[in-house]
């Protein structure tokens, strides 16, 4: 396949990282992100581990460099592997990194396959060490799982960077103890701000965290000083020196960090969602099942490109409806 143009926005940012839903379906039930008896999307939807080779192909043929894949909980999708075997076989010929992110639950048993497909890094989602706030915050008893998956993944030489939704009167009193843990295990440490995406039971604000009031509190234990590490999302780094380790900081809500962004979203259903907290979408399904379908992906990409708006305007607040209808397991992490 002949390289073509590459993926340039209206506003000139060079989209060069995808990431890609494989499934929206989890094993977990995180209250921030889903209500307990979600709806998962009928089989027939999501598109094929084929059609998602062939997908993540045309994106690597204009110019994306990275891939992450996410889900849902991608560890949770049948056969998932033979996919990233196949995406792995493109490192070097156009993929410069293929990552996941996942839950942990399920990693012991994958990290040596994950390893030997290429895959360098991963992002585990860990929001507390406490047993009983692990079950309730995901209404599932999986902690000892997911510890045991982020061993192994260390074991498997995977380096592992750890997600931690940052929520008021439930974690906030443990970050420094995470932080700890993470960073004497060799793992950084990305704290998230809840994002308003999906209608969940009760309201976010209640447990939203800004981030800056926790870069605050940390500074009086730490000396924090600002990273020039990027790792290609939209973290923004800090190292601490008495620990020597890395913490990230996503602030969709305090701190709009849209003008750099280089990403594009595709869910499970093959709909590339230019923006994340945006409307704005293309059908890459319905170009992949037609009749002319390298011509027709061509077309939505372009159109993505022309349709992915400046930033987006995220809100949270009593009352407030999500910014978007679509779930964070629906859209990809």
């Amino acid at each position: 396949m002949s390289c073509s143009a590459p993926l340039v926005d209206a506003f000139n940012r060079r989209i060069s990282y995808l990431r890609l839903s494989v499934t929206d379906r989890c094993d977990l039930r995180c209250a921030y992100c889903m209500p307990e008896k979600m709806q998962f999307l009928p089989r027939k939807e999501v598109l094929s581990l084929e059609e998602l080779h062939k997908l993540a192909l045309a994106f690597i043929d204009r110019g994306i460099t990275k891939i992450r894949l996410t889900g849902g909980e991608p560890l949770v999708r049948r056969d998932v592997i033979e996919l990233i075997r196949a995406l792995g076989r493109k490192l070097g010929e156009g993929l410069a990194e293929l990552t996941l992110t996942t839950n942990g639950t399920r990693l012991a048993d994958f990290a040596d396959d994950l390893a030997a497909a290429g895959v360098k890094r991963i992002n585990v989602s860990l929001d507390t060490m406490d047993a009983a706030l692990f079950q309730k915050l995901s209404r599932r008893d999986r902690l000892s799982q997911v510890l045991q998956g982020i061993a192994a993944a260390r074991e498997a030489g995977l380096e592992v960077k750890l997600n931690t939704v940052a929520l008021k009167a439930l974690n906030e009193a443990e970050i420094p103890a995470l932080v700890e843990w993470a960073h004497a295990h060799g793992h950084a440490l990305t704290l998230i701000e809840v994002m308003p995406l999906g209608e969940v039971e009760g309201e976010r604000v209640d447990h939203y965290l800004p981030l800056p009031a926790v870069r605050e509190a940390l500074e009086k234990r730490w000396t924090l000083t600002e990273s020039d590490h990027r790792s290609g999302g939209p973290a923004r780094y800090v190292d601490v020196a008495e620990t020597g380790g890395r913490i990230g900081f996503i602030t969709p809500l305090t701190n709009n960090f849209c003008a750099s962004c280089n990403r594009i979203r595709v869910t499970a259903t093959g709909q590339l969602y230019a923006c994340l907290g945006g409307a704005e979408k293309v059908d890459l399904r319905a170009a992949l099942r037609s009749e002319t379908p390298d011509a027709n992906l061509a077309v939505a990409l372009d159109e993505a490109m022309r349709i992915k708006p400046e930033k987006h305007h995220f809100r949270i607040g009593r009352g407030l409806e999500p910014a978007q209808p679509r779930h964070m397991s629906l859209t990809g992490g």
